[in-house]
């Protein structure tokens, strides 16, 4: 399948009202497994609408490969069963009537393929997906991960060019999320397919995709893989949107924030060219903790606070530190051997702090200062 790239791309429901997508270029590429993600509301269901054919653009234009799809100035517009892609709904859909052999052939009957080929494209399928067992069941007989397994075989077996997925995982209780996240791995993996998928769970986001398109209020706000939205968030927006628990975020002129008040100092002293700062954010994973304050690690960005909490989250521990005015929280592999009303120092390297401006956006200049100094 060629690459899909939308231009420009812009949806409006009326005169009256807000863009729902404003201004959109994007490009999926081949083999890829593209994420939307964003709150909702963010516009990343009409995107995936008008990649279909589902909805008319009001601006802009959409492109598979050399081919036009989709372009208002140029009174183009290809419908949706002639896109060669694949759409499974956040609903699964399924025809209650018919049985899990026939919901999964439904699209080759309508297409007329012979009926060899047709059962040979069901069975390798439904055993990809370890549904063939179930091939004489309703849907009704069958539990929520499993259909939404014959959902997904419905749409592989007819062999779309592009799989687009919209928040199909949603109904679903956690252990079967987990299950079907590792079973669209596979997929992606075994059949080469080009998947767009829609979600709001940054962790669905994370573990499955390839490359992530973070949304908001109609606009992208950055495109990367995981490790780029994760470690380097083009904006505040994205920096808290994607983390749990989220980033510390420090802003300064806050009133009565000593603890940004502290941070700004720390790299007014440190860094001098760095202007503009309008706050900072740290990853919780990124705060170390030490009962004394001689054991903070040289260099580091370190203050005292209060051990106000201690969560255990299973695996790991989630610490709530407080002051006069700020909270922080830090997460620790290791059982802390701290109680609950501890005064205690945290501290962060310097590499481990994102610098954004007054505008929320990330200060480059500060990443560049931040590591140079790590490396010397």
């Amino acid at each position: 399948m060629p690459s899909i790239n939308l231009s420009g791309a812009q949806k409006n429901y009326g005169v009256n009202s807000a863009n729902a997508v404003s201004n959109l270029d994007l490009e999926i590429r081949d083999g890829e497994f593209m994420c939307l993600l964003g709150p909702s509301g963010c516009g990343k269901t009409t995107t995936l609408r008008m990649i279909a054919g589902l909805e008319n653009l009001s601006d802009g234009e959409i492109r598979i490969g050399e081919r036009l799809v989709d372009s208002v100035r140029s009174g183009v517009f290809i419908p949706p069963e002639k896109r060669e892609m694949g759409l499974v709904f956040q609903s699964y859909a399924l025809w209650p009537h018919l049985t899990i052999e026939r919901n999964t052939d439904f699209g080759l009957r309508l297409r007329k393929l012979p009926r060899a080929e047709r059962e040979a494209r069901v069975e390798k399928v439904m055993q990809a997906l370890d549904i063939a067992k179930y091939r004489d069941r309703y849907p009704s007989q069958l539990s929520g991960g499993q259909q939404q397994r014959v959902a997904l075989a419905r749409m592989l077996a007819v062999n779309p060019g592009v799989l687009l997925l919209d928040e199909p995982l949603s109904n679903l209780d956690a252990r079967l999320r987990l299950e079907m996240r590792a079973e669209l791995k596979r997929i992606h993996k075994e059949f080469k397919t080009t998947i767009v998928f829609v979600t709001h769970d940054q962790w669905e986001a994370m573990t499955l995709a390839t490359t992530i398109a973070v949304m908001n209020e109609g606009t992208l706000q950055q495109m990367g893989t995981p490790n780029d939205i994760y470690d380097r968030p083009a904006n505040r927006f994205v920096a808290e949107f994607v983390g749990s628990p989220p980033i510390n975020i420090l802003t300064f002129g806050a009133p009565n924030s000593q603890t940004a008040r502290a941070v700004e100092a720390y790299l007014g002293e440190r860094y001098p060219s760095l202007r503009g700062i309008g706050s900072i954010g740290i990853r919780p994973e990124a705060i170390g903790y030490a009962a004394n304050a001689t054991d903070v690690p040289p260099g580091s960005f370190a203050g005292e606070m209060t051990v106000t909490g201690v969560l255990p989250t299973g695996g790991s521990w989630i610490l709530e530190l407080r002051n006069d005015s700020d909270t922080l929280f830090l997460t620790t592999n290791a059982l802390p051997r701290i109680e609950t009303g501890s005064s205690v120092s945290f501290f962060a390297p310097p590499e481990a702090l994102h610098v954004f401006d007054r505008n929320g956006q990330r200060v480059l200049e500060a990443d560049a200062l931040l590591r140079r100094n790590t490396l010397n």
